[in-house]
């Protein structure tokens, strides 16, 4: 395997929390099994066969890698023959192809296709699924999934899904989530667990969920319900979402309809709230018998005066 390592200009480096991040750290080792190449005009390196890169505990996989490098502000681009990666170079663009893999070591991100933009600190992933899994929650999406680093801001578009670890299914047209860090415990304020003593603590990934926002065809799933709606906010930290738009729960055979609804994803209730000059509207099935038939007229007891 042909190997070769970009030193990129000194940046401050980044947080012990391992979240997807390749705009910060130190050099850049790019490693590739078919080799690499170097288009000087251009400013590209290319690396194809298994290509890897790696940066500060943020690692890509692919069957191709683009390292896209240009000169550090204030220096003047390399001459021709020169090495790139001398110290007056930085990398600013990374793209990425076929069977995508960004990961650290909490957190995966895949695709088939891959786009990291330095100056943004934005990865975006695309074809096949793009899918972000924290261990927190799992991000889906048909089309496109972006993470914005510094936002802490997932943007997943067409037909995207959030699953929480406790089973909790929130899909929509495009969903956008902020995330909060999740610091690790105090090692003196918590207890190792036995045969954990020494151990590094585990770091922080992505984060936990604080707020989803919802557009188009929305939908929220319960051990009890669907609730459906065109757009809707739903905060973690509470459990609560709001629904807006030709809303409809549906709980069985039943339905209610209106314009809003709260729903609580903690206690599994869903409340319609009513709007001036707008009636709520709904649908509810008589209780069956067991076995699910209602009575018929050969069931129904017969009248006092034909009772023998």
């Amino acid at each position: 395997m042909r190997r070769i390592a970009l030193l990129l200009a000194l940046l401050p480096l980044a947080a012990a929390a391992q979240t997807i991040d390749l705009s910060q750290g130190g050099p850049v080792d790019i490693t590739a099994r078919d080799g690499m190449e170097w288009r000087q005009a251009e400013q590209v390196v290319v690396a194809r066969g298994q290509a890897r890169a790696s940066r500060d505990g943020t690692t890509v996989e692919a069957e191709r890698l683009i390292a896209r490098y240009r000169p550090v502000a204030g220096s003047t681009a390399p001459p021709v023959g020169a090495d790139p990666t001398g110290g007056q170079s930085e990398i600013w663009r990374f793209e990425a192809e076929g069977g995508v893999r960004v990961f650290t070591a909490t957190d995966t991100a895949t695709g088939e296709r891959a786009v990291y933009d330095m100056d943004q600190a934005v990865l975006v992933l695309s074809g096949r699924t793009p899918t972000l899994t924290t261990p927190q929650q799992t991000i889906t999406a048909r089309d496109s999934l972006e993470y914005w680093t510094q936002r802490r801001m997932a943007v997943a578009r067409g037909a995207a899904v959030i699953t929480t670890q406790d089973n909790r299914r929130i899909t929509a047209d495009v969903i956008v989530a902020y995330l909060l860090e999740e610091p690790p415990a105090p090692a003196q304020t918590v207890a190792a667990r036995p045969g954990t003593e020494g151990a590094a603590p585990r770091p922080p990934g992505q984060g936990r969920l604080d707020r989803v926002e919802l557009f188009g065809n929305v939908e929220i799933r319960t051990e009890t319900e669907v609730v459906r709606g065109e757009r809707g906010v739903y905060s973690a930290a509470t459990g609560l979402a709001r629904i807006l738009g030709d809303v409809r729960i549906t709980r069985g055979p039943n339905q209610i309809n209106g314009r809003e609804a709260l729903v609580n994803l903690n206690t599994g209730v869903s409340r319609l709230v009513g709007q001036p000059g707008q009636r709520v509207q709904g649908i509810v099935s008589p209780q069956t018998q067991q076995g699910g038939a209602a009575p018929g007229p050969a069931q129904r007891p017969a009248p006092a005066g034909e009772r023998r």
